[in-house]
Formats: C-alpha cells, structure tokens, sequence
C-alpha cells in the first residue's frame, strides 16, 4: 500500500531511542525526510545514522531539550531553514517521575507541565502555519493508556497526559478545515526503556522480581506480551498518511487489548 509519504518531511521530537525512535524510522522507511531531536547529542547522531544507513533518506539531527524554550526554538529554526516546512509532526516526550500524590511539590507539578504539555503546545503552534500553507498536516501526539484508564503511581502522567487530550481534541476542530488532522497515539505496556523502569519501581516496592511484574502485566493484556516499538510505529506511519485522511481529534490505543473501556 502507498501510504503517499515520500517526500513528505516529519518532526519526531525524543528520537534517540524507544517509541521515537521507532516513530522515525518507519516514517523514513515509507519515504519521509525527518528532522529529529533529542537531549542527548551523541544518541541522536547516532539514531540518525542508523536511519540513514537503513532508508537512505534526510535526516536533520539536533540537540535540543524540548522543555527549554530557546531549544525548541533553534529546532524548529533549523528544520524550517533545512527543509522550507514541515508536513508531518510527531510530539514525544519521556514521562515524569512515578509517584503518589503527596510526593509531589508545586515544582514538581511544573515539571510535568513543562515536560507534557508546554512542548505538545510551543511545536504545534510552530508548525501549523507551514501545514496550512503546504495545504495540509498530521499532528500526532505521544501520549498513554492512561488518559482513557489512569495508571497508580503516575499521578503526574495521568494528570498532565490528559491536559494533552483536551488540546488535541479542541485543536482538531480548529485545524481541520485547513487540511491539518490532530490526533493522538495512546501506547499501553510497550517494551521501551520507561516501561521497564516502570516495572523495576513496581518491583522495588512490590517485593517481586521485575519477571514477575512482567508476568503480571503480559496476563492482563489479551495479546499475552508487551508490545514491541515497531508494532507502534506502525500506527503512527498510518495515522501520518493520506490513509488516515478522515481520522481527526482521536486517540487511538495501541495496548494489546490492556484498556478495558468502550470509548
């Protein structure tokens, strides 16, 4: 199938590893040129090169903290200046800490925000004029499971994740009409270095091997595994195409089966 992406240029923000990582490289697979970013400078020179030696396109590579404004700034700069627009943005951030609801100080609230929703927010508003004037867009945020189900222990994903969703939502109807579609990939247990930290936590206060954490989880979910990065990149290739034309303001879950909810 020609999911009519070759050509296309896409921003896949936490790109050095995991579900960015992912995300980037099967948009590269179907033809994108990409811009990437990511903290750490040496992880996303090297996630670059391994795309470019497995797809041969463009891949522009920066660091850059998108929690810091002046960061995602010169990214943006950059990509624009690199490529003359953008088609196709991917909004992914690592999670904040795992934690009861007392753990927590104002600063680490703002941490969340800064961290969540201030990226979801600073990229959208950056590319959407480039879209509407290439007569067109996908915006896809990196969210959880647990904005239909909250998870325990992460009072500030849940929190902070659902903030997205409401954007998302509301953003969607307001873009639509310019050709720009806004939705929302939600991963359940997918095997990525948060969940496994995830797990250890569980681990750590459980008593129980992280094994058996695991073991938990994967009889929970009616797939019977966790999921791998590339089965979520799939998604995201998808909902990035012209195949996904009429797909606007939903999250879609990519979770095995885990969320047992109706909507």
């Amino acid at each position: 199938m020609d999911f009519g992406l070759k050509g296309k240029v896409a921003i896949v923000t936490a790109a050095s590893k995991g579900l960015g990582f992912a995300s980037a490289m099967g948009l590269a697979q179907e033809g994108c040129d990409l811009a990437i970013c990511s903290r750490d400078e040496a992880a996303i020179k090297q996630a670059a090169e391994a795309i470019r030696a497995a797809t041969g396109q463009q891949v522009l590579a920066v660091q850059a903290d998108v929690t810091n404004q002046a960061d995602l700034d010169h990214f943006i700069s950059a990509t624009m200046e690199y490529y003359g627009g953008v088609d196709i943005l991917v909004s992914n951030t690592g999670g904040p800490p795992a934690g009861l609801f007392m753990d927590f100080d104002d600063a680490a609230w703002q941490g969340a925000f800064d961290s969540l929703l201030m990226p979801a927010v600073r990229l959208s508003r950056a590319v959407i004029p480039s879209m509407r004037a290439r007569g067109g867009g996908r915006i896809l945020y990196v969210t959880s499971g647990a904005v239909k189900q909250p998870i325990p222990n992460l009072i500030l994903s849940n929190s902070l994740r659902a903030a997205v969703t409401g954007m998302m939502k509301t953003l969607s109807a307001q873009v639509g009409p310019w050709g720009i579609t806004v939705n929302a990939v939600a991963p359940g247990r997918v095997a990525t270095d948060r969940v496994e930290s995830l797990d250890s936590l569980t681990a750590q206060q459980s008593g129980k091997s992280v094994e058996a954490i695991r073991n938990d989880w994967a009889h929970r979910i009616p797939a019977g595994r966790y999921g791998d990065p590339e089965e979520f990149a799939n998604v995201i290739v998808f909902l990035a195409s012209k195949a996904a034309s009429y797909m606007n303001g939903s999250t879609i879950m990519v979770d095995g089966g885990l969320i047992n909810t109706l909507l």
